[in-house]
């Protein structure tokens, strides 16, 4: 009883304050568990909508944007376009090759010497390599040693484990296939500049990326190169591939390159080129109908499957340096006196201009007066002549008064009319436009004054005038057609081999020249006459008439003249416009003739007739060479 009362007395009573003051605080805990169940719940429920947009709503928007490091993206290089000649023989295909790749990202730099022994490369060049790669990119691949060979690869290949960052890729180079290079026509590819790669990255370009460099593979690139695609795969750790992501639903496949079906006649080249061993010069065959290029030789030239594989420094200075200038297009770039191929193309200026009619029969006692006791010399005494008997025996006399008569500037008029001192409008992007003056030229070069003797020569294809090859063929073309003049070209079609597209070259329509067609009979006529009883009698072809004209042009003291020849044939349905220009080599019928009329005979015949004649014109075009150049040229 003591202890009840005890506890009773000091035991506070419990009042309604205090049940209220109890009810109020687990009624604010339930109202904060409440609220905050609430606010967890309405994150997940945003958490988990936009969960739902990025994995089904915008998954297409997304795909690529959500990558982190696991997932790499690989170019997937397309094959590029092939090349056939006009009959459809394979002159340029593709074949594999490996490239090692640097992803710096990944690269263990204490590897460098490892990677070094492997490619058999001294250890700077790797050093090199990956700073370069670093430069452009840290975390994509970039091309580091094209073109390796199989047993690099391989070893590469077993000591992968212990090289991050160092991976392969395949790739292709080019393969050459016919006996004719067309080194000049078909041009090479190369892996791009940094200057090209700056101005070309937004078409698609990325470091080791090839490249079309000269030719028809730099003309025609946009349509070679084809489409790029991707490959989208897992990389690990170390940067090396895993598995394809997402079992390749996201990958881009190539698209390859149109091939290119050229113009030119692979065996005829072949023949050319074999016929320019030791020479230098150019020479240029079309099809005078069409403006086609037939063939196409510069020499000296360059093999271009060098550039399918590195390229030494003692093999790049020579291509750049050397006095031969291998990689100067001499067919299209080079510039010389025409000689006396210019002649036909004075006599028809003459004819349109009315200077002479077609029988006007002007002296030539053996030499021009000009005046003051100065003379210039005619290779003979041809007496009174008209316009063919002029272009037959090619006499000076006739076509220096027919300069006489005229001005330079409606000399630079036509001539500029037949495609020269111009451009061509054509596919082949290396060409010059030689120099034709005019009295503005003229007032230039010789601002004390200057009078008509210092143009008399540009009668004969000499003096201030230089032309190319090409022009030559062009303009001998349009006499063959008695007029239309062609815009020359190396690609006849292209076609996608995926999906069978064809496209055209865009080229213009041939024009009509300022010169009446019985001009150009009477003048077609007289190179018939050089063919059959002139200069060139001993270059005709076997059964088939044609028209041509030799050229003797001179360039200066100590040093042997250029030999210059033009033909078309046959003489009634001319089906081939040749030029041919060969430095230092003497007379036109001698070395630049034998050659253009030999091509000439097995375009046509597809053969060289044995005949002594024949044999004769063989020998003169392989035994006739080009003098030796010096530091003096």
């Amino acid at each position: 009883m003591p202890l009840d009362r005890s506890v009773s007395e000091t035991a506070t009573p419990v009042t309604t304050v205090d049940v209220f003051t109890l009810w109020l605080a687990m009624d604010e805990y339930r109202t904060r568990s409440r609220l905050f169940a609430a606010l967890v719940l309405g994150v997940l429920v945003v958490l988990g909508l936009r969960l739902v947009q990025l994995q089904i709503v915008d998954t297409q928007a997304y795909s690529g944007a959500s990558r982190n490091n696991a997932v790499r993206e690989v170019r997937v290089k397309p094959a590029r376009g092939v090349i056939y000649d006009r009959q459809g023989i394979l002159m340029v295909d593709n074949e594999p090759t490996y490239n090692i790749a640097i992803t710096p990202r990944y690269f263990d730099t204490t590897r460098i010497d490892l990677l070094a022994d492997l490619l058999e490369v001294p250890d700077t060049v790797v050093r090199t390599r990956y700073q370069e790669a670093l430069d452009w990119s840290g975390f994509q691949a970039s091309r580091s040693f094209p073109n390796v060979t199989f047993d690099q690869f391989s070893r590469v290949q077993e000591h992968q484990y212990r090289l991050p960052g160092v991976s392969y890729e395949k790739g292709q180079k080019r393969r050459y296939l016919t006996d004719a290079r067309a080194a000049h026509a078909l041009g090479y590819i190369r892996e791009i500049g940094p200057g090209a790669l700056e101005r070309q990255r937004p078409e698609g370009y990325r470091r080791g990326d090839l490249i079309g460099q000269a030719g028809v593979e730099r003309t025609y690139e946009p349509f070679l190169r084809g489409d790029v695609g991707s490959e989208f795969v897992l990389v690990n750790v170390h940067g090396r591939r895993v598995q394809p992501y997402r079992s390749g639903v996201e990958d881009i496949p190539p698209s390859s390159g149109y091939d290119l079906h050229l113009t030119i006649d692979s065996d005829i080249q072949a023949l050319a080129e074999s016929l320019f061993v030791n020479k230098r010069g150019g020479l240029v065959a079309l099809d005078p109908r069409t403006g086609a290029v037939l063939a196409m030789v510069s020499k000296p030239d360059f093999d271009p499957g060098l550039f399918s594989r590195p390229v030494s420094a003692e093999t790049w200075n020579y291509l750049q340096n050397s006095l031969d200038k291998p990689m100067f297009n001499r067919a299209t770039q080079s510039g010389m006196a025409p000689g006396s191929t210019w002649k036909p193309f004075m006599a028809l200026m003459a004819l349109q201009e009315g200077l002479i009619t077609p029988t006007s029969r002007l002296s030539c006692p053996g030499f021009h007066p000009l005046g003051n006791g100065r003379t210039f010399r005619c290779m003979g005494v041809h007496g009174s002549i008209d316009v063919g008997t002029a272009l037959q025996t090619s006499c000076n006399t006739f076509f220096f008064e027919l300069m006489m008569r005229t001005d330079v500037n409606t000399f630079s008029r036509y001539a500029n009319a037949f495609g020269f001192g111009v451009n061509a409008p054509t596919d082949i992007n290396e060409q010059w436009a030689g120099t034709i003056p005019d009295s503005a030229y003229f007032n230039r070069v010789y601002p004390r004054g200057w009078t008509v003797g210092y143009s008399i020569n540009l009668g004969v294809g000499q003096g201030n005038m230089v032309v190319t090859p090409l022009q030559l063929a062009r303009y001998m073309g349009a006499v063959a057609m008695r007029g239309t003049i062609h815009a020359p070209h190396l690609v006849d079609h292209l076609v996608r081999l995926d999906t069978q597209e064809r496209v055209e070259p865009d080229l213009p329509e041939g024009e009509t020249l300022p010169v009446e067609t019985a001009y150009f009979d009477l003048v077609r006529e007289g190179m018939r006459r050089v063919m059959e009883q002139g200069t060139g009698r001993l270059l005709q072809i076997p059964g088939i008439p044609s028209g041509g004209k030799t050229g003797t042009a001179q360039v200066g003291a100590n040093r042997e003249d250029n030999s210059a020849f033009v033909m078309f044939a046959p003489y009634d349905d001319p089906q081939i416009a040749i030029a041919a220009i060969v430095e230092n080599a003497g007379f036109g019928s001698v070395a630049a003739g034998p050659i253009a009329s030999l091509v000439a005979e097995q375009y046509l015949t597809g053969q060289i007739a044995d005949t002594p004649t024949r044999r004769l014109v063989l020998n003169r075009a392989l035994t006739s060479e080009s003098e030796p150049l010096d530091d003096g040229q």
